[in-house]
């Protein structure tokens, strides 16, 4: 229904900007959550005219400090998109406890942040979509990143407990394992290695970030009320199961 209130958690950049403003073009009012970058979220709100609200997704005091300012403003979240995430690659016999939790924390603790502050108001109302973005290497894993497929792949069991919760009153919860993404932490990988990559995929490209904002739209909507616990990737076929 347009005019649902609805954050998108990393909304200012790559793929969480390109759900932001489908999700504005669809008629919700969209308020995207960033953590850092205050120039690209300035940029971000010039541009598309969504507003920019700064709080830490890893920080559960301020995901409730942040989602009620959201509330106070524009009124009760129908929609959350949870889409902050971070990569700390490294193999495992290397990699500090801090790339370890930092990941953990911003990707997965995230969404029980996130998730606890809006679902007693949805609850309440008897309605409630949830999309969480997993990721292709939460499902297949990916050498050099064990903390980053364990939190996508936490994700997506998070995803299908949460559903038979939210089932009985309205609320709807799934995820989108997405490919590997046109977007600016793709392009930071080695022109070599990423040559390899698209090699695997069988349509033989990178995704691109509208084409993960779609899917979203597809999920959130009213009439999408019989979909819930589902994972719906978007990979180009790389990894089918």
């Amino acid at each position: 229904m347009a005019g649902r209130v609805a954050i998108v958690t990393g909304g200012t950049r790559g793929i969480g900007k390109a759900i932001s403003v489908a999700l504005k073009d669809a008629g919700y009012r969209v308020v995207a959550n960033y953590g850092g970058n205050d120039a690209v979220a300035k940029a971000f709100t010039e541009e598309t005219g969504i507003p920019a609200f700064k709080w830490d997704v890893s920080n559960f005091e301020a995901c409730r400090d942040g989602v009620a300012a959201v509330t106070k403003q524009f009124g009760p979240v129908e929609v959350l998109v949870n889409n902050a995430g971070i990569t700390r690659d490294s193999t495992l016999h290397k990699m500090t406890f801090e790339q370890w939790n930092a990941v953990i924390q911003t990707n997965l603790s995230s969404c029980f942040n996130m998730c606890r502050c809006v679902i007693e108001s949805m609850r309440e109302r008897k309605f409630g979509r949830i999309v969480n973005i997993g990721s292709i290497n939460g499902q297949a894993g990916q050498y050099g990143q064990v903390n980053y497929a364990a939190a996508k792949s936490g994700i997506h069991g998070f995803t299908k407990a949460l559903a038979q919760e939210g089932a009985a009153v309205g609320i709807t919860v799934n995820a989108i394992a997405p490919g590997y993404i046109d977007t600016e932490m793709v392009r930071a990988v080695p022109p070599n290695v990423l040559e390899k990559i698209v090699a695997r995929i069988p349509v033989g490209r990178l995704g691109r970030a509208d084409e993960i904002a779609r899917g979203v739209l597809f999920l959130v909507a009213d009439e999408a009320g019989f979909i819930t616990g589902s994972t719906l990737s978007i990979n180009g076929g790389q990894h089918m199961y």
